[in-house]
């Protein structure tokens, strides 16, 4: 059997075709820009540049490999969810649409490991960016997708994983409550100290190092937070629950609280991140 290199996101699919691709947009367009500081923290940590050949595992629409080749890094992006991929291609690949005149600098991107492997030495930084610590099992699928990677990496190569910081100084995730809320199967906990190091272990991988990152998430207004946390997918199984409606309107609820005077939404959070070694 193919290892597979991403978690893949049930929830989402079952979506109709045409809400797929408009939650594929938002999250290209909305909120994956919010864990940008989380990217450039880690990028500079790691003083990732021209000798960095990253391969990044549910990449989504390739915002975080974009800002990793803008510092010279070859980059590989791994992602199932093909709204999110084609994104990431017109962001990245020759002729994309947000690529503009760039000329792909050796990057890939590929919707299963098949593909996934290294183009010539092997890679020396694979990322988990998708944060996990929201939800009950949702990072189940993240250890076995880190252990079929590490075999692409180098010996003693660098590996990150994320994570949501403590409910307490995530405002976010009183919001994310909702999700659980709605359903028959309540999925939301909170996140734990250790997450990431256990994700670590499973995986074979060895702790080293970890930090914290301020990523509030910012909206112009109302719809533009809804819209985006939606295009998470981690409300989608609360619409199966109830409906679209019941869904905008609870959330609208939660998030009132963080509606500024000007109209804004704003929610302060932290987030963790983990960096470990392969074997």
């Amino acid at each position: 059997m193919t290892p597979v290199l991403v978690r893949h996101q049930s929830l989402a699919a079952s979506a109709p075709p045409a809400q797929a691709c408009a939650r594929a947009r938002d999250w290209a367009e909305i909120q994956e820009r919010m864990l940008v500081p989380l990217y450039e923290a880690v990028y500079e940590r790691l003083e990732v540049g021209p000798a960095t050949r990253l391969l990044g595992l549910g990449c989504g629409s390739g915002l975080a490999l974009l800002i990793a080749a803008s510092r010279g890094a070859r980059v590989t992006g791994v992602d199932s969810r093909p709204e999110r991929l084609s994104l990431a291609r017109e962001r990245l690949l020759p002729d994309g649409v947000w690529g503009g005149g760039r000329d792909g600098g050796g990057t890939r991107l590929v919707d299963d490991s098949a593909a996934a492997g290294p183009d010539g030495a092997p890679y020396n930084l694979v990322t988990a960016f998708e944060p996990v610590g929201c939800a009950a099992g949702d990072s189940d699928g993240l250890a076995p997708a880190l252990a079929a990677a590490v075999p692409l990496a180098e010996r003693g190569g660098t590996v990150v994983l994320a994570g949501w910081g403590p409910p307490e100084r995530c405002a976010t995730s009183g919001v994310l409550r909702i999700a659980s809320r709605l359903t028959d199967a309540p999925r939301w906990r909170p996140s734990l100290r250790d997450d990431l190091e256990d994700v670590a272990s499973r995986a074979g991988l060895r702790p080293d190092g970890s930090g914290r990152v301020a990523c509030p998430f910012g909206y112009a207004d109302m719809e533009s937070a809804v819209r985006g946390l939606l295009s998470t997918g981690l409300f989608d199984a609360a619409e199966r629950a109830t409906d679209h409606v019941q869904v905008v309107k609870e959330l609208t609820e939660a998030l009132h609280p963080y509606l500024r005077r000007d109209a804004t939404v704003w929610m302060p959070n932290i987030f963790r991140y983990l960096i470990a070694r392969t074997p």
